[in-house]
């Protein structure tokens, strides 16, 4: 029944009541969901299959495919519009090129050496002064 490209609802959790799509069965009590994240709200995991609701819409997608190939599958089958979901902007949709360019760090400059701490200022006793003062 939860064959992947099959469209649910997540009934349990911080995404109850979000729709998902079923990527593939790991084992008779799991399967990979996805919203996509960006279309839905609902992050790539494992959920467990009594906390979905199954509805009669299924995309045409195989098995494990990526979130890119989805949002696809979703303006093709005109999902979008039926359930009512909110577009991705295209600002949203990171390409894979621009992804691994944000993955990869900028090279750090060496480090300076430290500079030296400057020594403590000792307060001065004052009141030994102003006794010395008086006598």
């Amino acid at each position: 029944m939860l064959e992947p490209g099959r469209v649910c609802v997540k009934t349990a959790g911080r995404e109850a009541g979000r729709y998902c799509v079923v990527l593939k069965k790991l084992d008779e009590n799991f399967v990979l969901v996805t919203g996509p994240k960006s279309l839905t709200k609902v992050k790539r995991r494992k959920c467990n299959i009594e906390h979905l609701e199954p509805l009669e819409y299924k995309l045409e997608i195989k098995a494990g495919a990526e979130d890119e190939e989805v949002l696809k599958a979703y303006e093709k089958a005109g999902l979008i519009e039926k359930l009512k979901l909110q577009p991705p902007k295209a600002e949203e949709k990171p390409k894979k090129a621009e992804k691994k360019a944000k993955e990869k760090k900028p090279e750090k400059p060496e480090k300076e050496k430290p500079k030296e701490k400057p020594e403590k200022k000792t307060k001065k006793p004052e009141k030994a002064e102003k006794k010395k003062t008086k006598k």
